[in-house]
Order: structure tokens, then sequence, then C-alpha cells
């Protein structure tokens, strides 16, 4: 990681199963990060959203993974599951 005053950023990886299907997902990914009282506020991850389709979710990610709809729907379910995540845990 590299930090400067509130700003940081770091590269890493994510190696998972996705989906029913258990497809292997292999991720690079650029974050950026702002903290505050020692706490990161404010965090966005870069990444080939192309790239993590077409691993993620086989031929419909090929062929669809360059969509603005398909990182839309991504998106929402993301936050959906973030969102259930954070009251499930009182974060």
């Amino acid at each position: 990681p590299t930090i400067a005053g509130n700003k940081g950023s770091c590269k890493w990886e994510a190696k998972y199963h996705f989906g029913k299907g258990k497809r292997f997902v292999h991720n690079k990914i650029r974050a950026q990060f702002t903290l505050q009282d020692g706490l990161i506020i404010k965090h966005i991850d870069d990444f080939d959203f192309w790239k993590w389709c077409r691993q993620a979710l086989g031929p419909m990610g090929y062929f669809l993974g360059w969509s603005s709809f398909l990182k839309q729907k991504v998106q929402q379910k993301t936050k959906l599951q973030l969102a259930r995540f954070i009251q499930k845990h009182k974060l």
C-alpha cells in the first residue's frame, strides 16, 4: 500500500469461485481510499469489468460484459448485497 496524508492506494488480487456454477475468478484490482481518524471513509476499486464478466458469467459475460446495462445490473445487485450485510452486522 501507498499512503500520503489522508489518501492511499494499493493493488490486490481476488481469487474465488462465483455463483451457482462456481466459476473461478482471478481479479486484479487497483484500489484508492481516503482515510479519516485511522479509518477508511471512502474506497474505490477499479478493474477490468469485461475480463471479470468473462470469468464470472461465462458466455453471457463475454458477449454482454462490455455493456453499461450489465454493469449497472451487477452494481445494483452488489449494492443491495452490501446494504444487507451492513444491516445484518449493524456496521
